[in-house]
């Protein structure tokens, strides 16, 4: 694969602060992107001058400090809006990342909706926020799970087995666009096509993949989409749920409290419409004018540019370390997001991390979140190296350059 010569990547990697700094004596070579990214100058300008200057809280003032504040949250949803293509921004609902956004959708449409005997269906390589609460929302409702398998070490989804798998007790799809374990990129679009078809309300969770490549909600044909902000160079804290705005007109309340009500008497309450109704309480309101920014950074870099970016650092690394003796490797070995996963024989996962960190190079060693996938797998856990558009294929090179001298160590 080429690389991208028409941005230069270098002088954007200048616009992270963070990155120029040594741990343990060693430049710090960033490869843990898919637990958070980092973040730019313009994202940490925009929430130091939120607190300078327009510090308050939003909707319910009339002063100055509180009409800027406001205005600056609501711009911020319509930012989101436009960067997924949702038709409105009051399809936006503010959360704390794409846990809670999972989690709100599970407790408001789930717990109208489901009854004994409904199917949701989810994928063998979900993340514990798609997976978790829909256990506990067939545990409260006799609803029943069911799982598109995996194809072993190299993460693909079986379709074979979906036809049998989408009966007419399916009333919920859920699956991950971008695995954070394997890099699988699923065709989320055919398979939310394939869905909606026979009535199937579909959520696709976002995490890995809003500020890695263009996403197109309405493309895509889901019913909720979720990301974080903090994955895509905004602040921790801050996510994004989006949904079609019938079904979150249709869903009752996440939490009760302030700014979600209309009027509130002692026996009564009628509440907003959505997003409103869903955003209890004052909200993180620096949260989504730091994402704004972000989102902004990304978008004048061209997500496009940065997915390919993404593709070619991971296929490198893949083929670096797929030439080493007594490594296993996860994930598709073609075709994977920015990220890749691995085991050396006879040496465990945190132990190939802790003595990376020591030589400057962070990695992330365990489940990933991701418990059932690995013990399908047979492992306990994995070392995962996953980039971003400022890491460089020198810093590959000194990922796998560590991990033959962690190899060396241990006799590999």
């Amino acid at each position: 694969m080429k690389e991208n010569k028409s941005i230069d990547w270098a002088k954007l990697r200048a616009d992270f602060p963070i990155l120029d700094q040594q741990v343990h004596g060693k430049p710090l070579v960033y490869l843990d992107n898919a637990a958070t990214s980092q973040k730019p100058r313009a994202v940490i300008d925009a929430l130091v001058r939120y607190y300078e200057r327009d510090n308050a809280n939003v909707h319910r003032g009339i002063h100055e400090l509180s009409n800027r504040s406001t205005n600056a949250f609501e711009a911020a949803r319509v930012r989101a809006a436009k960067f997924i293509n949702a038709r409105s921004a009051d399809e936006i609902i503010w959360t704390r990342g794409t846990t809670e956004g999972i989690n709100l959708v599970a407790a408001t449409w789930g717990a109208k909706n489901l009854k004994s005997g409904d199917v949701i269906l989810l994928t063998e390589m979900e993340h514990h926020s798609n997976l978790v609460p829909w256990q506990l929302l067939a545990q409260k409702t006799g609803a029943k799970i069911a799982y598109i398998p995996v194809t072993g070490d190299e993460g693909l989804l079986d379709l074979s087995k979906l036809n049998s798998l989408l009966t007419s007790q399916v009333k919920l799809l859920s699956l991950v666009h971008i695995s954070n374990s394997m890099g699988t990129v699923n065709s989320v679009a055919e398979l939310c096509a394939r869905a909606r078809k026979l009535g199937i309300v579909t959520l696709v969770d976002g995490a890995q993949s809003a500020g890695h490549c263009p996403v197109d909600v309405q493309a895509i044909g889901c019913d909720f989409f979720a990301f974080s902000g903090h994955k895509i160079c905004g602040p921790t804290g801050i996510g994004v749920l989006w949904g079609r705005q019938e079904l979150l007109d249709a869903m009752p309340p996440y939490q009760g409290g302030g700014e979600m009500i209309l009027t509130v008497g002692y026996d009564k309450t009628e509440f907003k419409h959505a997003p409103h109704r869903f955003e209890a309480g004052t909200p993180d309101i620096s949260g989504p004018i730091g994402l704004h920014a972000a989102m902004d950074y990304l978008d004048v870099i061209g997500r496009e540019n940065i997915w390919q970016h993404d593709q070619e650092l991971a296929h490198y690394a893949y083929e670096k370390l797929a030439v080493l003796k007594n490594i296993r490797l996860f994930g598709p070995k073609t075709g994977r997001a920015g990220l890749v996963s691995f085991l050396l024989k006879d040496v465990h996962a945190h132990d190939v991390v802790m003595l990376a960190d020591q030589a400057g190079v962070a990695l992330r060693g365990g489940h990933h979140c991701t418990q059932p996938l690995m013990h399908k797998l047979g492992v306990e856990s994995t070392a995962r190296a996953s980039f971003y558009f400022y890491n460089t294929r020198a810093e590959v090179d000194r990922c796998v350059e560590v991990i033959r001298e962690i190899q060396k160590f241990f006799g590999g």
